[in-house]
């Protein structure tokens, strides 16, 4: 079949729909078991059995104070217009000689993708760059409309930043009342408008799909506890929350539900906390806002679970899945937990916050804890389900950007429009293009992907775009692998990721234990750019000790040659590897009084950095001294993650 991707939105929509009927039956399968009724087809593509979309999340363009300082002047239509493939839009490259502006088109398009930029950011910025406002001529706004200012620290960085978002939040920007200013509130409604404006002109229905949302981004003591907001369709509130104003996440729920979901308009949102990595124990704490009963904690639990059933496990400031060495983690360490985190691992012991907080994580500083990471709370989920009733981290996984350059699903490691450039890397030497969201979604429409995303069907890819399934039952048959209808008995016999397992057929009596299947495809690539082959495939299980210690088990269930390597002079890949593995899994150690939760990890072969492409053809002053740095890791074995399967007595 000819390549799709220089079509028109229409052709595109058609040729993908009929390959997906010819050539992934595996996948889908004919049969529409009972289980997938849903609302009435909206697409002629439309598939019962759900098929794998892939976007981005979180994205900042120039509405947003942090990216304009850095030279990004990306507006809402730009992005989505490079993230749908219709067209290019501007960049900026940092380069030794200073700040270049190009432009970019995107390898492959998204299927969806949302603006997210920040509350707390966007209402300065249209303050300052509106001729003829009352703040425009102000000492502050010169500041910021200036040129970019390279420095040479993170700390220096940072304090930069923070100065001038401050100045941007004064009376001598927003007016008497700072924050809460009648120009900056007029400057937030300005910008929030053309997010939503944007997002409509672009939403496409059964071929791309737009969410209009913004970023709710707190930084106390210089901890990171953003969380992205997005909504299920052009119903919203007014203005955004912005943490200056409402400076707890609770307080974020409880405006989400005033003015969004039990407001009776038709209103409704998912929160989705990112870089739990750099939260020094804050991003899944259970201070409960200093509730004590445990009636109360009851209340805010189902508060939190009914708007955040996900959290974005991977993006460019890292991955928050697990790391070793943390106290309160038991099964042994997992080789794997190594990936692309922004903090190197320490050569010392890591400084752990224990049952306390710390600060300063975005500047490398404070503590870890095993708050900061996905897997450990989906253990202690378990253990608080155990003791109030109610699971607050009954969370799935997805994966974006990040990228504050307006480039939605820029994480191709490749040539981009005839040039190779060294792809973002953080102040500490990681460089990591961002990952993607991936819904198993019936149509590409915002109802199907909001309710795959509110029913956890998703999936968290570290940049590429396999593909990863995860079903669970007690009757799964034992060669489903060999089943041309996978998903279609899947869905019959089982749950699907994000799902609970259902009672036990007969819970008095009956011993076995429940049963998994996962299977992965591998990037397909693009011509001239071949995806990588799959290592292993594993499955995670997450459970919790009467000590409230986070016990883990990783298991290899496909899979697992060893043999693969990059050749250094070329980032050619060698060695053995698969386009596909299945596998069926029963846990041996299942015990059914006890809560537990499993997910899948696919991991691929080892291949080139996307930084240690583009140094294979640089030279000179075009060469950044990062193509030299023998600290910085050259090769990584791109994966995904699916969302976990919970089990309850």
């Amino acid at each position: 079949m000819q390549n799709d991707e220089h079509l028109p939105p229409p052709g595109r929509a058609l040729l993908r729909g009929i390959s997906i009927f010819l050539s992934i039956g595996f996948w889908l399968g004919p049969a529409t078991p009972d289980s997938l009724a849903v609302a009435p087809a909206r697409c002629a593509d439309r598939i019962p059995e759900r098929r794998a979309l892939f976007g981005d999340l979180h994205v900042h363009t120039s509405l947003s104070s942090d990216a304009y300082v850095f030279g990004t002047r990306t507006r809402p239509d730009d992005a989505y217009r490079f993230a749908s493939g219709a067209g290019a839009a501007e960049m900026s490259v940092v380069t030794q000689g200073g700040l270049v502006q190009s432009m970019a088109r995107i390898p492959r398009p998204l299927d969806f993708a949302a603006i997210t930029d920040h509350a707390e950011m966007i209402a300065g910025p249209a303050v300052c760059t509106t001729p003829g406002n009352v703040g425009y001529d102000s000492e502050v706004c010169r500041q910021f409309r200036a040129p970019w200012k390279p420095f040479d620290t993170l700390d220096e960085g940072v304090a930069i930043i923070v100065a001038l978002l401050d100045a941007l939040n004064s009376e001598t920007v927003c007016g008497e009342g700072g924050v809460r200013g009648k120009r900056c509130l007029e400057g937030m409604a300005t910008a929030w408008q053309e997010i939503q404006d944007s997002a409509a002109r672009f939403d496409a229905p059964c071929d791309f799909t737009t969410f209009v949302a913004y970023e709710y981004s707190s930084n106390p003591e210089m901890s990171k506890v953003h969380r992205n907001v997005i909504f299920r369709n052009a119903q919203v509130p007014a203005l955004p929350v912005s943490s200056r104003i409402v400076p707890h996440e609770i307080g974020l729920w409880k405006s989400l539900a005033a003015e969004c979901s039990h407001a009776g308009t038709g209103c409704d949102a998912l929160t989705i906390p990112h870089n739990p990595n750099l939260s020094n124990g804050r991003a899944f704490a259970l201070d409960y806002g200093g509730a004590s009963s445990i009636e109360e904690q009851r209340e805010i639990a189902r508060l939190r679970d009914s708007f955040e059933s996900l959290v974005e496990i991977f993006q460019i400031k890292g991955d928050s899945e697990c790391r070793n060495e943390l106290e309160g983690i038991l099964g042994g360490p997992d080789e794997l937990c190594d990936f692309e985190k922004y903090r190197a691992p320490f050569r010392g012991p890591i400084e752990d916050c224990g049952e306390g907080v710390g600060g300063g994580a975005l500047l490398g500083r404070g503590c870890f804890t095993r708050r900061d990471f996905a897997r450990y709370a989906i253990a202690r989920g378990l253990a608080e389900e155990e003791r109030i009733g109610v699971n607050p981290f009954k969370v799935g996984f997805i994966g974006s950007t990040d990228i504050h350059e307006g480039l939605p699903g820029d994480t191709e490691d490749w040539v981009r429009d005839g040039i190779q450039r060294p792809q973002r890397t953080n102040s500490f030497g990681a460089d990591n293009p961002g990952g993607l969201a991936a819904v198993w979604a019936e149509e590409n429409t915002r109802e199907s992907i909001f309710e795959a995303l509110r029913r956890r069907e998703t999936f968290a890819t570290s940049g590429p775009r396999m593909r990863l399934r995860l079903f669970g039952g007690w009757d799964l048959p034992e060669d489903l692998c060999e089943m041309p209808d996978l998903a279609a008995r899947g869905y019959a016999s089982g749950v699907a990721m994000g799902s609970d397992l259902p009672r036990r057929p007969d819970a008095s009596t009956d011993r076995r234990a429940p049963t998994f299947v996962t299977s992965a495809l591998a990037d397909p690539g693009s011509p001239g750019h071949p995806g990588g082959l799959l290592q292993r495939l594993q499955i995670v299980k997450m459970t919790s000790d009467a000590a409230g210690h986070a016990v883990q088990r990783v298991i290899d269930v496909a899979g697992g040659a060893t043999d693969a390597y990059v050749e250094a002079a070329t980032c050619e890949p060698r060695g053995s590897g698969a386009a596909s593995l299945c596998a069926i899994w029963s846990d041996p150690d299942f015990d059914p009084a006890e809560r537990a939760a499993y997910y899948a990890r696919i991991i691929e072969n080892p291949s080139c950095r996307s930084y240690t492409r583009a140094c294979l053809n640089l030279e000179g002053a075009d060469r950044p001294a990062a193509c030299d740095d023998e600290s910085i890791r050259r090769y990584a074995q791109e994966r995904a993650w699916s969302s976990p399967i919970w089990y309850a007595p």
